[in-house]
């Protein structure tokens, strides 16, 4: 028998672990901790699950409202979204947050987490002049980020995997 905040301390450690101090290195002094606190109380339960569409609106919001409650002047939106799509893969692979969520039913709709590993990957495999200059993770727009989510859904349909899952090879791979 689990207590009753078990799922939500499983859900705050996914937020601490997935988004570590290396990811969002560089972002603004409190944008980690920032960023941990705000993934470790976001609603999973009111993610929606009827249409990519409206599950991409509530990622564009959720990421809007992380970034409001940054400490920093500037609105790093890349480290925002990395931050998102990091807690976001992680809580699908958690058994029990996939579970208690039925997060399985948004794989196909989740981001790869960008960073610059990943994107030299995607770069890579686009081929040259493919893709736009990785323009770092603070200087990351909702647009250019675009791009490349629609070249690694290109890309994770010819791998036949999922486009999260790309960023285990490409991470790995590029690191």
């Amino acid at each position: 028998m689990r207590p009753l905040d078990f799922i939500s301390t499983v859900h705050r450690k996914v937020a601490v672990t997935a988004v570590g101090p290396s990811a969002l290195r560089g972002q603004g002094r409190g944008v980690l901790k920032s960023s941990q606190n705000y993934l470790a109380t976001m609603s999973l339960a009111r993610i929606p699950r009827s249409s990519h569409w409206r599950f991409k609106r509530w990622l564009d919001r959720q990421t809007e409202y992380l970034l409001d409650q940054l400490p920093i002047r500037g609105r790093p939106w890349g480290a925002a979204r990395k931050a998102l799509n990091l807690f976001l893969r992680d809580a699908l692979y958690n058994q029990y947050l996939n579970k208690a969520y039925k997060l399985s039913q948004l794989e196909d709709w989740l981001e790869v987490p960008l960073d610059s590993a990943v994107a030299h990957g995607l770069k890579v495999e686009a081929g040259r002049g493919a893709l736009p200059k990785w323009p770092g993770l603070i200087s990351l727009t909702s647009d250019v980020s675009d791009i490349f989510q629609d070249f690694a859904s290109d890309l994770a349909r010819k791998r036949k995997v999922e486009r999260v899952h790309l960023d285990m090879y490409l991470w790995l791979e590029n690191r």
